[in-house]
């Protein structure tokens, strides 16, 4: 995926140079100066050494007067380098480094490789250097990301905020990265958006575009609420006046606490017919529902969840809103008195759980019903669980607010947590999965979240291609079953099923390449498709595989690691058509 670094340049030109000599003060604690007056330090970074199989040290950075600025968790390398981050200093600074491994089996302090390799620098290489990064999906230019956060459409500008790890392709460190595209595909890195304080670090939430200045921080505001991490999980708000870009904490946080130990995930929205701000959280393995009018002072409305859907794992990232039924028209288009039209909006609470997967790890579940401002009321039988995808690899999935034309866009991160931390990736780890477009659609009598490709995907058709290759979309026309099985010179390969009589669709990666990281990696996923499949759309993207109905009423993610690209379709039963798709 093509990217403009505005945040870092893309080559590394600049001579680097190599860090002061530390001082040891015992088997696990070292300082390091960041220069002085005498040899004053102008570089903007210093280049921290990383070896994921490290325990992570602890790094408090002091000001010149002593007072911590900054905290943060690196697996410093030991006696390898796998990769190197950058830490953004100043002149004077003092780190102040605590290592947590045992000094039996990781040798004598001071001869830590991390020393030798530390450097000073004015930029960082942010070149791609890895095989398996997505070309049209978002990834971080480099670092951990995890859930996507505070999406929000302005101004023709799609704005994706992320948990990322700046310090290192391994969850920790959460702080909101960001991103930002004019076409959901071609995504621009932007600087970090909120870093941790003394709440807490940040933990995923969502943003709101308060047009109308109920929170006093001015008409048009971009309002983010997010989790502060700390001892205790709380909800705090911080406010952009620049659409986005900066974002100052409110100094009346937390704006929401609660007796729980997993109390977090804050999704928004406007509530029309009640004109209240509504939020929704995820609390253990239920949802609560509070509501304002100024984004800052919150009431407790209700909660739903105990008896309904799976409780195999804790309920996180929660997202709730309204669609039209069988694409009658937007939830927005239908607010008007007529009862006819009414009795055709229904309300989505979409719900991540980890671990309780259909086929193990993290996924996402979700309820239809009705929503009054106050409560929520599920349709489904409290033991009916409905997925929103049934491949391994989609987790997280929120929605976008304020997209343009009353539509429901969703973006997913495309990993699981059973693995994620271990993908064959060093420079990034994880990617996001497709953006979709909801729609709630009635099929025998039931009602389904259907999901399809953002139609902004189609920009990225290319010409017709004979062979798949490691960027394509392959679409399918089917009649009745179908057999299919994409494949290289390897002999690696991935098999699919549609079995018309049982309304089924399969995906078989056991053999798919490396699955070596994981023994939860190589599966067999299943889904049912409420009905026939007329067609099938293949998105293949470097790493991963995902499959939908062209009707929307199956979705299926997995992640792929083959040492060469899929080059060889066979399809039995179906037609194959193959564009080439250029970012």
């Amino acid at each position: 995926m093509k990217k403009l670094l505005t945040m870092m340049t893309a080559l590394l030109m600049a001579v680097t140079v190599k860090a002061q000599t530390p001082m040891i003060l015992g088997e696990n604690h070292a300082m390091l100066r960041i220069g002085d007056n005498k040899s004053p330090q102008t570089s903007k970074y210093l280049l921290l050494p990383v070896q994921e199989k490290e325990e992570n040290a602890h790094i408090a950075v002091l000001d010149s007067r002593n007072e911590m600025v900054k905290r943060l968790n690196v697996r410093l390398a030991v006696d390898k380098v796998d990769y190197l981050v950058p830490l953004e200093i100043r002149n004077g600074q003092l780190l102040d480094i605590t290592f947590h491994g045992d000094k039996r089996t990781t040798g004598a302090l001071k001869d830590f490789v991390c020393w030798k390799e530390m450097k000073y620098s004015n930029t960082f290489d942010t070149t791609n250097r890895e095989k398996f990064r997505p070309a049209y999906h978002h990834t971080p230019l480099y670092g951990w990301m995890n859930d996507p956060n505070g999406m929000f459409y302005k101004d023709g500008v799609w704005h994706l905020y992320y948990q990322y790890n700046p310090y290192g392709s391994q969850w920790e460190n959460m702080t909101w990265g960001h991103s930002t595209s004019r076409d959901l595909v071609h995504w621009e890195a932007q600087p970090m958006a909120i870093e941790g304080d003394w709440l807490g670090a940040i933990f995923s939430g969502s943003a709101i575009v308060d047009k109308d200045n109920t929170a006093g921080f001015g008409r048009n505001a971009v309002i983010a609420m997010y989790t502060s991490a700390g001892a205790a999980q709380t909800q705090s708000i911080a406010y952009s006046a620049d659409g986005g870009q900066t974002f100052t904490k409110y100094a009346g946080n937390p704006v929401i606490t609660f007796n729980a130990p997993d109390f977090r995930d804050p999704k928004v929205f406007w509530h029309e017919s009640t004109n209240r701000w509504i939020v929704v959280l995820a609390v253990g393995q239920e949802v609560q529902f509070y509501s304002s009018t100024n984004m800052k002072e919150w009431r407790y409305e209700s909660s739903f969840g105990r008896e309904y859907g799976s409780h195999d794992g804790v309920w996180e990232c929660p997202d709730l809103f309204e669609l039209g039924v069988n694409g009658s028209s937007s939830a927005k288009q239908l607010q008007t008195p007529n009862s006819s039209l009414l009795t055709q909006k229904k309300w989505v609470l979409l719900l991540n759980i980890n671990p309780g997967g259909p086929f193990g790890g993290s996924a996402t579940q979700y309820f239809v019903g009705q929503f009054d401002g106050h409560k929520f009321v599920c349709e489904d039988n409290p033991s009916e669980t409905k997925w929103m995808d049934y491949g391994k690899d989609h987790y997280a999935t929120v929605t976008f607010h304020n997209a343009p034309e009353g539509r429901i866009v969703a973006l997913p991160w495309m990993s699981n947590w059973q693995y994620a931390n271990q993908v064959p990736t060093h420079q990034f780890r994880s990617a996001n999965g497709l953006p979709r477009d909801l729609e709630i659609k009635t099929v025998g009598g039931e009602t389904i979240l259907t999901s399809t490709p953002s139609k902004e995907l189609t920009a990225l058709r290319g010409k017709k291609v004979k062979q798949p290759t490691e960027t394509c979309e392959i679409v399918i026309d089917v009649k009745g079953s179908a057999d299919i099985t994409l494949s290289n010179v390897k002999g690696e390969q991935v098999t699919m099923r549609y079995d018309a009589q049982q309304q089924e669709f399969r995906m078989d990666r056991t053999k798919s390449g490396d699955v070596s990281f994981s023994e939860a990696f190589p599966c067999v996923t299943v889904a049912p498709t409420y009905g026939a499949i007329r067609q099938l759309r293949l998105f293949i993207d470097r790493c991963s595989i995902e499959a939908f109905d062209a009707e929307g009423k199956m979705a299926m993610t997995n992640l792929v690691f083959p040492s060469e690209p899929y080059n060889t379709i066979k399809v039995k039963g179906g037609k194959a058509t193959i564009y080439a798709l250029v970012p």
